[in-house]
């Protein structure tokens, strides 16, 4: 039974011939910069009868095993009918260095070489290596001269180290493919909205569409995803699936939906990728200092590596990765990376598709086609999107490199002075105001970056010094570098501001709607289903997520009654002008719900600091209640340790104080009497400052409300999904207090959830000093 692997070029040579280390700290990214000009500049020599950018494609056969193979050959060069391939590499390095070239560039040009003597008939072919120092633009060209026999056994050889990867994955496709011919739901009956939900998701993917999906938290939105695309994976339309998150908690719902189908037959490889800072084994071989032996040579390592964990593994969780790399001295973060490229599914943050800095970039064409992009909890997109394309930097950055490179490194201290210099005379010109605003990029700046830059790269590639100079330098680098690169994405979505403080400036590209940035990402991809519990009001998140008329959207209705959730407000203002009178009637009322419901509680409140007002005032009159306190800096231990301790029928009710919006306040799973009441104080306002006013005002410029979009929106999706802790299950039943006088209003009262609307005012105990509060509620009951 033959077997067809697609597949390009270099990926293939790659696998065959990668060796040596991964490079500690510093990877220039000239390549990447310079690549393309410098491929130009080399094939403008060329003669009117050579050719650029040949693509080839053929079938080449080893053994049972059909090698679908296609690659662009960056030259194809004529001379009197004698042919030669011309590979050109730019490289950071010193061509001194590169005396017989690197095999793995030669196998790429054999290969384009025997592909084009193959449909030729070419007897002869010259295979050419052109290499090109990035800075320097200095050339030295390699050649060979193979005949067709030569380049066909170079070329089985190549096939012949493959072969034991292709087998490995054949079978797996082929056990993949069987058992999800008979994966069923797994469970015995879809929940209400759970069958409507999967099969828009499936008619999306079916179509390669896109979907925006609104569908209450409880109804297993992850399964009810993830389910349907696995099926649409079985005749062929879907290679693979990127489940993306944007919180831990999310990514762990995701793997125990992977685990259930698993348990049911399904055999895929699902691969969850872990920030590098968190997988990364450095406190024990110290990366940080470029002495890490699970670097030092990884490439000679990785592909054995590879084998064993896909031969023997398919749902490939952080301790998996973690288990595997020390087996084979691998770096685990590297090595889950190589692992996801060869997965079915891939559990990931939203930076690993969206991100420019962070994304994967080696996703072949063919892959991508046939991928689909889950995007979970997609509320919170939005604002991470504006973040993953906004850049900012800041005056001492380069103020501390302009001294601290004096006498390491001139050319350093100098581009970082003159930098330095820049900002500070936009410092001077916001000091009346501390703050200045203006449309299009800061060409100045920029232009001073370029050298800076180069000046860097060169010190990197070569340091005098590996301490902490480095390690500022380095940083400031990947700063400046980014803050290039966002530049080539600004248009009229953009602004630019400094803000000043002292002797401080901070300049920032601030992208004000990434609606266009995230379509372009998303772009060739099969389809894209953004879901959650609150994409409400939808209109703003379509807009934001840059939806297009011809994408789908659906609305699941909540499966559950509203008999299970007793809903109360207590119109209380929680104003900064009104914290401190207003703690002590929230103490009394969550006294009294604690005597009442005599179960777990969760009090969401809008900061750290009235957090704390709150549960000081609370413990003056319950000291010796069951108390949690979210703090500002929690590890992973510590969140679970905090969740852990919402057990069912407690001894006495345990009160967990945390942040609106926080961690705790939405992904968190506490289902039946874990937790019993929730409690919600403030409307979830973003703090008011700069950038939020930025966004208003653009907004409102751009015809939409600016205030509702920058503020209003953003804050009622966090009261929202920290109500949403509570019912989780058919069965649930609670409490949910919602503590503002601005629910009573517009546009507050509307944007409050259909199951919320029914409610118990609790007006004992506050003050109001005019008619204000009169007003909302007899408003209110208009409504």
């Amino acid at each position: 039974m033959t077997y067809t692997i697609q597949i390009s070029v270099r990926p293939l040579v790659e696998y065959v011939y990668r060796s040596g280390s991964i490079q500690a700290g510093f990877r220039t990214n000239s390549s990447m910069q310079e690549g393309t000009r410098i491929h130009q500049r080399i094939q403008q020599t060329y003669g009117e009868q050579d050719q650029r950018e040949l693509l080839l494609k053929a079938e080449l056969v080893y053994e049972e095993l059909i090698f679908a193979i296609e690659g662009r050959c960056d030259g194809l060069i004529d001379r009197d009918g004698e042919l030669m391939v011309d590979e050109i590499k730019s490289t950071a390095l010193s061509l001194d260095s590169l005396e017989n070239g690197y095999e793995v560039h030669w196998a790429q040009a054999v290969i384009y070489g025997y592909m084009i003597a193959r449909e030729r008939q070419q007897s002869v072919m010259h295979i050419q290596l052109t290499y090109v120092q990035v800075n320097s633009g200095e050339e030295r060209r390699l050649q060979r001269t193979m005949d067709y026999n030569q380049l066909e056994d170079y070329v089985h050889q190549i096939l012949k180290a493959y072969a034991p990867y292709a087998r490995l994955m054949q079978e797996h496709e082929r056990r993949r493919t069987e058992s999800l011919a008979g994966l069923q739901f797994p469970f015995p009956s879809y929940r209400a909205g759970q069958r409507h939900l999967a099969g828009a998701v499936y008619k999306t993917v079916a179509e390669g569409q896109q979907l925006l999906a609104q569908a209450p938290t409880g109804i297993g939105k992850t399964i009810s995803t993830l389910f349907p695309v696995m099926k649409a994976m079985e005749n062929g339309d879907v290679r693979r699936i990127y489940y993306l998150t944007a919180r831990t908690t999310t990514r762990t719902a995701a793997e125990e939906a992977f685990s259930l189908m698993a348990s049911q037959g399904m055999h895929a490889h699902v691969v969850t990728l872990t920030a590098k800072d968190k997988i990364c084994f450095k406190e024990e071989q110290g990366c940080d200092s470029g002495e890490c032996s699970m670097c030092e040579g990884y490439y000679d390592r990785i592909n054995d590596a590879l084998l064993d964990l896909l031969g023997h593994e398919t749902l490939i969780t952080r301790s998996v990765i973690e288990q595997y790399a020390r087996r084979h001295q691998v770096c685990p973060f590297e090595f889950s990376l190589d692992a996801a490229y060869a997965a079915d599914a891939v559990i990931c943050d939203y930076n690993y598709i969206f991100d420019p800095r962070i994304s994967l970039k080696r996703i072949p064409e063919a892959v991508r086609s046939r991928s689909v992009l889950l995007v979970d909890e997609a509320h919170n997109l939005v604002d991470r999107a504006r973040e993953m394309f906004s850049s900012e930097l800041s005056k001492s950055q380069f103020l501390n490199l302009k001294r601290s490179f004096k006498t390491l490194n001139p050319a350093v201290a100098q581009t970082a002075g003159a930098i330095n210099a820049h900002m500070l005379d936009l410092r001077k010109q916001s000091s009346d105001v501390g703050f200045s605003l203006w449309e299009g990029a800061p060409a100045a700046l920029l232009e001073l970056l370029e050298p800076f830059t180069a000046a860097a790269e060169e010190e990197l590639l070569h340091p005098h010094e590996a301490g902490a100079e480095y390690a500022e330098l380095l940083d400031t680098y990947f700063m400046a570098q980014n803050f290039q690169r966002i530049a080539r994405l600004y248009d009229e979505r953009y602004v630019t501001y400094a803000e000043a403080s002292r002797s401080e400036l901070r300049l920032k590209m601030l992208c004000r709607d990434p609606s266009q940035l995230l379509r372009q990402a998303a772009q060739g991809f099969r389809s894209t289903v953004f879901f959650s519990a609150t994409l409400s009001p939808l209109h703003y998140y379509r807009d934001m997520l840059g939806a297009t008329e011809d994408d789908y959207t659906l609305q699941v209705a909540s499966p559950f009654h509203k008999e299970q959730l007793d809903v109360r407000l207590m119109p209380l203002s929680i104003r900064y002008r009104d914290r401190e009178r207003s703690k002590g009637p929230i103490a009394r009322m969550l006294l009294g719900l604690a005597e009442e419901n005599g179960g777990n509680l969760l009090v969401f409140l809008p900061s750290h600091a009235y957090l704390r007002e709150v549960y000081e005032a609370f413990v003056l009159l319950q000291p010796d209640a069951d108390i949690l306190v979210q703090s500002g800096q929690m590890s992973e231990e510590e969140r679970d340790a905090f969740l852990a301790a919402f057990q069912p029928e407690p001894a006495q009710p345990l009160i967990g104080f945390a942040v609106l919006g926080g961690i705790f306040a939405e992904g968190v799973d506490l289902p039946g009497n874990r937790l019993n009441g929730v409690v919600i104080v403030g409307v979830g306002m973003p703090q008011i400052g700069v950038e939020r006013n930025i966004l208003r005002d653009y907004f409102s410029d751009t015809g939409r409300s600016g205030f509702n979009y920058a503020y209003v929106y953003p804050g009622m999706n966090k009261v929202q999904q920290a109500g949403g802790r509570l019912i989780r299950t058919e069965t649930d039943t609670g409490v949910l207090v919602l503590v503002d006088d601005r629910f009573l209003q517009l546009p507050y009262a509307q944007l409050l959830p259909e199951a919320w609307q029914e409610y118990t005012l609790l007006t004992a105990g506050i003050r109001s000093d005019d008619d204000e509060l009169e007003q909302a509620i007899d408003l209110n009951a208009d409504l």
